[in-house]
């Protein structure tokens, strides 16, 4: 396999280089990332600016290119054609936080993942809540088994399997749905020396609700996460109440 690696914490991330070494056994590795960390950057794609790919090298010595833009344009100028071998797989990762629920519209790691699967080819995400170096090692190696799994079987076309992997003793995995994340932002007004304000969005670490079945039932009780996500997020449940606001009538 030919497998392309990126993620949103920069190309230097100890997260991505990890995410390397545990899958270059599988095949070609070819890594393209953010120069810098760009988290929560979600779905963003640079079309104002022109966007630079810089030759560098990993910790390991391995090459890498770095790319001026989010996680999405890395992927996207690498599929559209500066990487020349036909990519059979995209990873992106290891974020050092878990990916669940409501995150995956804000998080670089995922939507990296998803414009992949825009460009025809198949996408994984991969999370944990690093703790400890060890942790990274642990989400590289499930990861790992998640593309051989691909190998094996194929991948489901259109879909990205976000893979949300727990620290320590890991009790087995669960095929999930996205639960329901509990953010506890707050605004932080501050001064400059001009007296003007400006702002930082804070707040304690979100938790979730422990539902069974749910991606944060799952990694709360020490179980490997991996939902399938497609673009698609019409709630067609409510379509019919819909409907029935009388959209016929031209007033």
């Amino acid at each position: 396999m030919h497998i392309l690696i990126t993620n949103d914490d920069g190309v230097h991330a100890p997260g991505l280089l990890a995410l390397k070494q545990g899958l270059e056994a599988l095949g070609q590795i070819t890594v393209v990332a953010p120069a810098r960390n760009q988290s929560a950057a979600g779905h963003r794609k640079t079309l104002h600016k022109p966007l630079r790919l810089e030759a560098t090298c990993l910790a390991d010595g391995s090459p890498a290119w770095a790319c001026s833009g989010a996680p999405s344009d890395a992927v996207a100028l690498a599929l559209l054609g500066f990487v020349k071998e036909k990519v059979d797989l995209v990873i992106s990762g290891i974020n050092p936080h878990f990916n669940l629920a409501q995150d995956i519209t804000y998080s670089g790691t995922v939507t990296a993942a998803l414009e992949a699967v825009i460009a025809g080819v198949p996408g994984v995400a991969v999370s944990t809540e690093m703790r400890s170096p060890g942790d990274f090692a642990q989400a590289a190696q499930v990861a790992a088994r998640v593309v051989r799994k691909i190998a094996e079987q194929g991948a489901p076309p259109g879909i990205v399997l976000n893979l949300n992997v727990p620290p320590g003793e890991i009790k087995g995995a669960r095929i999930t749905r996205q639960g329901q994340r509990v953010y506890r932002d707050a605004l932080v007004e501050r001064r400059d020396p001009w007296g003007r304000p400006y702002y930082w969005i804070g707040g304690e670490m979100p938790t979730g609700v422990a539902e069974a079945g749910t991606d944060v039932g799952a990694v709360l009780n020490g179980l490997i996460s991996i939902t399938p996500l497609n673009l698609d997020l019409t709630a067609r449940e409510v379509m019919p109440a819909l409907e029935g606001w009388g959209w016929s009538s031209t007033d």
